[in-house]
């Protein structure tokens, strides 16, 4: 290699270098100010001058935590996020792979449809019904609204993912015995692991950040935390300390998810790139 081409080789490495810090500062400097303003007082919050360099307080927590509001939300979240993900990949999973095993294409665009509705013009008809029905400020209409758009979104990543999978393993399997469901529980399904965490992991963290849903069809003791996060801002002041320390708390599940699943995060989203 000549000393020219090495030289452009260890630029664009550097420049790379560069794009790249570039990028992840873009995205972590917001999280690092939120966890940063959350141990300040609203006064600090807004005073350009104060930077990471302070004396921390632990009142926005203590205020936050003596309220309830927060906990409760939190919990709401959860339960709407867990019940959602599950009865969804239950859904979604044995359905991607009969459309990707048996060529449904035209299935999986129907379904398509509903990821690319626009969600906010199915609020009124959706609140009409489920008021009519009595379901308004239940989990059970924050469940099947989250579930409108999971569904979709595992079924999508899945139909890939089964359609990588060598046809091979099931048909083995069918000639020794087992029946077509009984090759989907015991050799696709087990395969599809990453995948399915995947997606699964990807449709928990829509649900527990949906704000729109939560907004319209909960009531005060089913509300999720990005709508108790909307309450700290009024229409005279917003309290800044108590927002970022909320915020904090709200972030701090889906990092443990996305960190326990990481492994299988990154199998599931690269295992397209070797499809075929």
């Amino acid at each position: 290699m000549s000393a020219s081409a090495s030289s452009r080789r260890r630029a664009l490495l550097w420049a790379r270098g560069i794009a790249i810090v570039i990028v992840c500062l873009i995205f972590v400097l917001p999280i690092i100010w939120m966890f940063a303003a959350a141990f300040k007082t609203n006064v600090q919050v807004t005073d350009p001058s104060v930077g990471l360099f302070f004396s921390p307080t632990l009142d926005n927590f203590r205020g936050v935590l003596a309220d309830g509001e927060v906990l409760a939300s939190l919990r709401n979240s959860l339960i709407v996020g867990v019940v959602s993900t599950v009865l969804s990949a239950i859904i979604a999973v044995p359905a991607a792979w009969a459309v990707g095993r048996f060529r449904m294409h035209r299935t999986g665009s129907l379904v398509l449809v509903a990821r690319i509705i626009p969600a906010i013009s199915l609020l009124v008809p959706w609140y009409y019904l489920f008021a009519q029905a009595g379901l308004v400020g239940s989990y059970t209409v924050l469940v099947l609204s989250h579930m409108f758009v999971s569904v979709p979104l595992i079924l999508w990543i899945m139909i890939g993912f089964f359609e990588g999978l060598p046809i091979e393993l099931e048909e083995a399997a069918r000639t020794d015995g087992l029946t077509v469901f009984g090759a989907f529980w015991r050799i696709a399904l087990p395969l599809a692991a990453p995948g399915t965490t995947t997606a699964s992991v990807l449709a928990f963290i829509f649900s527990w950040n949906n704000f729109m849903f939560a907004l319209i069809f909960s009531d005060e003791t089913t509300q999720t935390a990005p709508v108790t996060l909307f309450n700290f801002i009024s229409y005279a002041s917003t309290d800044w300390g108590g927002l970022m320390a909320a915020a904090t708390l709200m972030t701090v599940p889906v990092v443990i998810v996305a960190v326990l699943g990481q492994k299988y995060l990154v199998a599931g989203l690269t295992a397209g790139a070797t499809k075929g």
